[in-house]
């Protein structure tokens, strides 16, 4: 089976994750965040992968260390997971509409983790929450998954919709890459990821 658990506790956050590449049951989020944990499930159900996160942190000061630190154990989570990466398709890509947003979601599951933020996503708080903190939990996640991921926000006025469609777009390429290609070669030229 493909799959990997942390549990990371720092003064500021505490988060555990678990994933199952190989199945989509069970999915359960929480965090000590609201809007994180509608976010989170989304990209949980449309990667149809299981996913576990509890996740608590000082928002009382900022969410940005739990998002990021989220971002962290999720993104080590998933390529502890991944293994040698034999076999796996390894690039996934979505154009995902959600009303008035448009957000391609492309990735290469290279070893190289980068993040490429690009398009006119909103800069408008969700209640509450500033949308400054949205990249650092992706810019997390690609780089402790060693993941190449580009987000483009071709379109959005809505700063809900706009940022969901990022998490379900990270989520059905996410799908799409982690799926068994029926070869037993890792797919690079080089031989390694």
């Amino acid at each position: 089976m493909r799959e990997h658990e942390i549990y990371r506790k720092t003064r500021e956050t505490e988060i555990r994750v678990a994933i199952n590449l190989d199945t989509e049951e069970p999915l359960a989020v929480d965090s000590s965040l609201p809007l994180f944990t509608h976010f989170l499930t989304a990209l949980g159900k449309h990667s149809h992968l299981s996913w576990q996160i509890s996740a608590q942190g000082d928002i009382e000061v900022d969410p940005h260390h739990l998002v990021e630190d989220t971002g962290i154990v999720m993104g080590q989570s998933l390529r502890q997971a991944l293994g040698d990466m034999k076999g796996i398709q390894r690039f996934g890509q979505r154009l995902l509409p959600m009303d008035d947003a448009l957000i391609l979601c492309a990735l290469d599951i290279s070893g190289r983790g980068q993040l490429y933020w690009s398009g006119s996503f909103p800069d408008r708080p969700i209640n509450g929450v500033n949308a400054e903190i949205w990249p650092e939990f992706f810019r997390a996640f690609a780089s402790h998954a060693e993941i190449t991921l580009h987000l483009v926000c071709h379109s959005g006025l809505n700063a809900h919709h706009t940022y969901e469609a990022a998490f379900k777009a990270l989520g059905q390429s996410l799908h799409e890459a982690v799926q068994m290609s029926g070869s037993d070669d890792v797919p690079s030229t080089k031989g390694v990821l």
